[in-house]
């Protein structure tokens, strides 16, 4: 959706992660059956502003493969001009199956280290480039290097298939008039998992001699051009959720990344869950938020802060009395809902990422990103997908306002 705040348009939409489906005709039926559903939602709430509607289209690499070819891309086309929207953002972080069994992490392979990756994220920007109405940009969101601990010898692989990546995206905008930002989705458990990790990747692998002399050659440009090119064409997905699980202040990481020079042209607007102080009386209804789909990454902050990469892990530190503290776990639940008793949620981190947007230079792409509705325990849901999903686009349309 298009939207005006602070004078600026902004696009507004939900990541259709949302709904299952890998292959394109299960995610282009998707759009069928529920796009005209939260429209008539947020026309009957008063929240439905004048022209198309905006999708946050996720893609995985076979549905990404069949859209390239040009037959679907001209019914997909056609398919949007019928429903009355457009296209402006792409998730193109999870690879393969994201729904229907065991995901975990499993979800960042192929990583950055892998040719696949790249080839990946450029069919999608192709996509993309050929979906963009004139004048808006787009963003592709995108693993943030790699899962766990890779390793210093990672960085090399990792950064020369971003700099590969940056410098087909600046050949596509001189192709087709269309800039388009890959944006690196900082996560708990990855190796960028907060604004540190990205502002030392950059430094160490992106800023120097030997990275704009590589991008120089395969963009044809001389080395300060490179540099240009790369801040262009390169910047970080902000998932609010994934900050909030970090103990992270998202108004300072978003000042940091701006002082750096770094974009932020996508921001992710999801919210963790989080215990004040987790009790034993709690144990149970958190250890249903374990899906067995997800990872579900928890930090506890108490005299030290604590990372864990799963929910079970957490858990069983708890039992064994090391993890005491406020908890804060990686499990996406319906935004601005507030506080629902113990297990409440980081909305507040999220309404102040969504009071200071007007104070940015550049209005990033908002989208709400509540993927786990499917695995999501009852109370959480309130109703049918497709009104949940207005319901909290609804919610941002009155923050935003207010």
């Amino acid at each position: 959706m298009r939207l005006i705040h602070a004078g600026r348009l902004a696009h507004l939409s939900y990541c259709t992660n949302i709904h299952p489906g890998e292959s394109w005709d299960e995610i282009g039926a998707a759009l069928d059956r529920y796009i005209p559903q939260v429209r008539a939602r947020l026309a009957q709430s008063g929240h439905a502003p004048p022209g198309p509607f905006g999708i946050g289209l996720r893609l995985s690499a076979a549905a990404a493969a069949s859209l390239s070819e040009a037959p679907a891309l001209r019914a997909f086309q056609q398919q949007l001009a019928r429903l009355d929207a457009y296209v402006f953002t792409i998730n193109a972080f999870p690879y393969g199956a994201f729904h229907g069994g065991r995901v975990k992490e499993q979800v960042y392979q192929p990583d950055w280290r892998h040719p696949q990756r790249l080839d990946f994220t450029l069919h999608a920007a192709h996509i993309l480039a050929q979906l963009l109405p004139d004048g808006v940009e787009g963003s592709i969101s995108t693993v943030p290097g790699a899962f766990g601990d890779a390793g210093e010898q990672a960085g090399a692989p990792i950064a020369a298939n971003l700099i590969g990546a940056v410098a087909q995206l600046a050949a596509l905008e001189r192709a087709s008039g269309k800039r388009i930002v890959l944006a690196l989705e900082p996560e708990p458990a990855c190796l960028l998992e907060s604004v540190d990790d990205v502002l030392a990747f950059f430094a160490a692998h992106l800023s120097g001699p030997a990275a704009n002399a590589r991008l120089a050659a395969l963009a044809g440009c001389d080395e300060a051009a490179a540099q240009v090119l790369l801040r262009r064409h390169l910047g970080v997905c902000f998932d609010v959720c994934h900050a909030a699980v970090g103990f992270e202040d998202p108004l300072a990481a978003l000042a940091r990344l701006h002082q750096a020079g770094i974009a932020v042209p996508k921001i992710q607007l999801s919210c963790a869950v989080r215990i004040a102080r987790m009790h034993a009386g709690l144990a149970e209804a958190v250890a249903r938020l374990d899906d067995g789909v997800y990872l579900h990454q928890v930090s506890v902050r108490g005299a030290q802060l604590r990372r864990y990469t799963d929910l079970p892990q957490a858990l069983q530190a708890f039992r064994r009395g090391e993890a005491e503290g406020e908890w804060r776990i990686h499990c996406h639940v319906p935004v601005l809902a507030g506080a629902d008793g113990e297990l409440a949620s980081t909305d507040e981190q999220l309404r102040a990422v969504l009071g200071a947007l007007g104070g940015m230079a550049r209005l990033p792409h908002l989208e709400v990103e509540t993927y786990t509705w499917d695995v999501l325990p009852a109370a959480y849901r309130g109703g049918p997908k497709a009104h949940a999903i207005a319901r909290e686009l609804a919610a941002v349309i009155d923050a935003l306002a207010a």
